[in-house]
């Protein structure tokens, strides 16, 4: 990118500065994925397209984000690691990391990097992850179903899951927050999902050295209900912004050591989203109710490939037809045949 290019992405990322205050953080990356410091901002629907480019996988439309370098495209990180947290600009992380600002923040998931992980690692089913406590929505494929089995999932689970003997409330400082409020509970409820998970991963730790890439992806809204609840301005809010932001570093600390330092580690916290998103993910309470819709079979990137395949080769037939259809055509019976010479040996012999 020239020095042009590079001036116009800092006025833009000043502007979009002072309107909004949405970030994308990286607590934690190894040294293969290089990412720049710098304001640049991040359209909110490009998010996934980061997170496939900084595993080795190619997106549909190129990404001209100067933020992220190509990185050492031999090493690529074992696990990606991405947490999207409602209710709140910005938080103040215990450890300096390296944060972006968000344009647009729309809702995404990372549908498109799990299929990219299916279709390349089939064989070897790594663990894909995508959960959103508060939701009760869950997806798990691979190695993740037997690796997170004990994992709480519903909303009456994560309550029971906080009154146990070794749950967080044991350690955690609560400070205003309270244990027998439910929007504090559900709060504490997905501090005990980032705890447990990578507890229940440190017993399988032999998946972290395999050499299939592993994604997590997890939505936290329960700092968004304690906004609603108790106001932005209240105590109540501003001790739990500190505890989740205290929470996710020690939660990106621990995934990361558990990956070897190969693994990337990212926040995106936003305020609001502009619309809804309608997940493809599957729901724990979802009914068994479908709608049909005249649609056309999804897209696959292997589409071109087989396409030019099957063009070529035919092509190529066709030419083929086409030539011995004319030395066929052309050809002298008696000059050019060896049957029809070894025929009128055979006559003159008789």
């Amino acid at each position: 990118m020239g020095r042009a290019g590079t001036m116009l992405w800092a006025l833009a990322a000043t502007f979009l500065a002072g309107v909004t205050g949405d970030e994308f953080s990286v607590l934690r990356s190894p040294q293969s994925v290089v990412f720049r410091d710098g304001s640049w901002p991040i359209p909110g629907e490009r998010i996934p397209d980061i997170a496939a480019l900084s595993m080795g996988f190619s997106v549909e439309e190129d990404l001209s984000w100067p933020g992220l370098a190509v990185g050492d495209i031999f090493h690529r990180p074992r696990a990606t690691v991405l947490v999207t947290v409602k209710g709140i600009n910005k938080l103040v992380m215990p450890k300096d990391g390296i944060s972006y600002p968000v344009e647009n923040a729309v809702p995404f998931s990372l549908d498109s990097v799990a299929n990219a992980i299916h279709t390349s690692f089939s064989e070897e089913t790594p663990v894909v992850l995508q959960l959103a406590p508060s939701e009760e929505r869950v997806y798990m494929v691979g190695k993740a179903n037997s690796v997170f089995e004990d994992l709480s999932v519903t909303l009456r689970q994560l309550r029971n899951r906080l009154f146990q003997d070794n749950s967080i409330l044991s350690s955690l400082p609560l400070n205003s927050l309270s244990r027998n409020n439910e929007v504090d509970l559900l709060f504490l409820s997905e501090l005990q999902v980032l705890h447990d998970i990578s507890s229940l991963l440190s017993r399988h730790k032999h998946l972290a050295k395999d050499h299939s890439p592993d994604l997590y992806s997890l939505e936290l809204a329960g700092l968004e209900e304690i906004g609603k609840r108790y106001g932005e301005d209240s105590q109540q809010f501003k001790d739990a912004s500190q505890i989740l932001a205290d929470s996710l570093q020690k939660f990106a600390d621990e995934m990361y050591n558990l990956y070897g330092g190969n693994a990337v580690v990212e926040v995106v916290t936003a305020k609001t989203f502009d619309t809804p998103l309608v997940r493809k993910s599957r729901s724990i309470l979802q009914t068994a109710e479908r709608t049909t819709y005249n649609l056309g079979y999804p897209y696959n990137f292997n589409y071109a490939v087989v396409f030019n395949i099957i063009l070529w080769l035919m092509i190529g037939l066709a030419l083929a037809v086409i030539v011995i259809s004319y030395n066929l055509w052309n050809m002298d019976p008696g000059y050019d045949s060896i049957i029809y010479r070894m025929t009128n040996q055979k006559i003159r012999l008789d």
